[in-house]
């Protein structure tokens, strides 16, 4: 097998979406997945390493239920990615703003359970964070150069601003998804085009 097989997908699809730039900004905690600094002082993600948390993230995601897990996005960039992918694995999805205490308070009317958060950026996203804490549920997120990484179990490094890049990750995710469940059998069956994850502006 060679080390372009080992990958999700060829990874010149992780360099043309922008999935390893990160930001001039890095936390110490992000540094083991930062490869290099480019000349203009932006980081640069390890796309191997990219690769791995993505395979993590999918197989972890596919222990639950569609029904037991949440994903959360305030930032606009990852809406159309989050809603394509809820729409193909059924997973609860919040787009905008999270209503708080969803999770916490038994007495709302929206009130409801689930075992596992998935967030598009622990910042704008950290009352969803904050939940899933208090209830003692695990938290995957996508985190670019400049995150802080406290109360996330799983870590993806990705650039989670860029619109292309937020597209691949939902896409590659929600296929992966199916096929580790079985409802789908091969890549042939997911029939999900990328444009639809993130369309041109």
């Amino acid at each position: 097998m060679t080390t372009e097989e080992q990958y999700l997908v060829p990874v010149d699809e992780y360099l043309k979406v922008g999935i390893h730039i990160g930001t001039k900004f890095r936390t110490k905690a992000m540094q083991p997945f930062i490869y290099k600094i480019r000349s203009d002082g932006l980081n640069v993600l390890n796309i191997q390493k990219v690769n791995e948390r993505l395979e993590m993230a999918a197989k972890l995601l596919s222990y639950y239920d569609p029904e037991d897990i949440i994903v959360v996005c305030r930032r606009e960039n990852g809406w159309n990615a989050i809603e394509q992918f809820s729409k193909l694995t059924g997973v609860k999805s919040f787009t905008k703003r999270y209503p708080p205490g969803i999770l916490t308070n038994i007495n709302l009317k929206n009130f409801i359970e689930t075992k596992l958060i998935f967030v598009a950026d622990p910042f704008p996203d950290r009352n969803a964070v904050e939940d899933a804490v208090k209830i003692g549920i695990p938290v995957i997120a996508l985190c670019d150069t400049n995150n802080e990484l406290e109360n996330l179990d799983l870590v993806i490094p990705c650039n989670n601003k860029g619109k292309k890049s937020l597209g691949l990750v939902f896409w590659i995710l929600a296929r992966e998804y199916l096929k580790l469940r079985g409802i789908i059998k091969d890549y042939k069956e997911f029939t999900a085009k990328l444009e639809d994850f993130s369309p041109e502006l």
